[in-house]
C-alpha cells in the first residue's frame, strides 16, 4: 500500500519552544515521531528557523536596513539549522537532505519539473527533504508569513496528502473564546470565509506569520483538495497524537 505523503511546516517558533535558541530537545521529538511513523508515513519538512540559529551565536553590526541582516544572519544559520537536524536525525536513523527554494521557482514550469523530481527521488531513497527559503537572495519569508505559503505551495507541487503547520496554538481559535480568556479550538472548517471572521492578526514573538498566513496557506491547499491541519507543535508527540485526534487542533478540508 502507497505511504501518505505529509508535508510538515516548522515555524522559528516551535523550533525554538518560544526560546531564543532552537530547541535539540524539539528536533529530537520531531524526529522519534517520523521514525515512529516511517512505514505509513513519507515526510518532507518545510523549515524555518536559520536566522534563530544564527542569533546563537553571532551578532551582526550594521547600519544596513533590518532586511539585510536578516539575510546576513540567514545565512549564517542555515549550515548550522541542518547540522542540529543532521545530529538529532542521524541518531533516529533517518536521512536528511536541503532543498533551498525561492518563491520564483514556482512561477517556472522546468522549475517546478524539477523539484518534484529531485523531492521524489529523495524520498524514494528514504532521505527526508528540508525545505527552507532561500533567504540571502529572497526576502519574502522574513518579511510575509514565516514559510506558510512556501509551505502550502510545496504541499500542493509534491501532491501531499496532508499539510500540518506546526504553531504556538491548539489550532485556530474563536475569537470570542480569546475574549473570555478561555481559548476554543475550532477542531473542523470547511469554509474559509467563516474562519476569516474569527482570527485576529496577531504575529508570532520569533515567526512572522500569524494566523492570517496560516490560512492564507490553508487556501492554497484546499483549491488542490488537500487537508491541512493548524497543530500546537510544542505539545510533545504533537504528530502522533493529531493523527490519533488526541489533542485539539485545527483540521481545515
Amino acid at each position: 500500500m502507497a505511504k501518505k505523503r505529509i508535508l510538515l511546516k516548522l515555524g522559528s517558533n516551535t523550533l525554538t519552544k518560544e526560546t531564543n535558541h532552537i530547541s535539540r530537545g524539539k528536533i529530537e521529538d520531531i524526529g522519534m515521531q517520523i521514525a515512529a511513523l516511517k512505514d505509513d508515513y513519507e515526510f518532507i519538512i518545510v523549515s524555518s528557523g536559520a536566522i534563530a540559529a544564527a542569533k546563537q551565536f553571532v551578532k551582526l553590526e550594521s547600519q544596513d536596513k533590518d532586511v539585510f541582516v536578516k539575510q546576513a544572519l540567514a545565512s549564517i544559520g542555515q549550515p548550522h539549522l541542518m547540522r542540529i537536524y543532521h545530529e538529532n536525525f542521524s541518531d533516529l536513523g533517518l536521512l536528511i537532505s536541503q532543498c533551498l527554494l525561492s518563491y520564483s521557482d514556482f512561477e517556472k514550469e522546468q522549475s517546478k519539473v524539477n523539484i518534484v523530481n529531485t523531492i521524489n527521488v529523495l524520498v524514494k531513497n528514504n532521505y527526508i527533504p528540508i525545505i527552507n527559503e532561500n533567504d540571502t537572495v529572497a526576502t519574502d519569508e522574513i518579511r510575509f508569513g514565516d514559510n506558510d505559503k512556501l509551505a502550502a505551495l510545496t504541499a500542493v507541487l509534491l501532491n501531499v496528502d496532508i499539510l500540518i503547520i506546526a504553531t504556538n496554538t491548539n489550532g485556530i481559535y474563536t475569537k470570542s473564546s480569546i475574549h473570555d480568556a478561555v481559548p476554543e479550538t475550532i477542531s473542523l472548517v470547511t469554509d474559509l470565509k467563516v474562519l476569516e471572521k474569527e482570527i485576529g492578526d496577531s504575529k508570532s514573538s520569533h515567526g512572522t506569520g500569524g494566523m492570517q498566513s496560516k490560512i492564507e496557506a490553508s487556501a492554497i491547499a484546499k483549491a488542490a483538495n488537500i487537508e491541512t491541519w493548524i497543530v500546537n507543535g510544542l505539545e510533545d508527540n504533537f504528530i502522533l497524537k493529531a493523527l490519533k485526534n488526541e489533542i485539539p487542533f485545527t483540521k481545515i478540508i
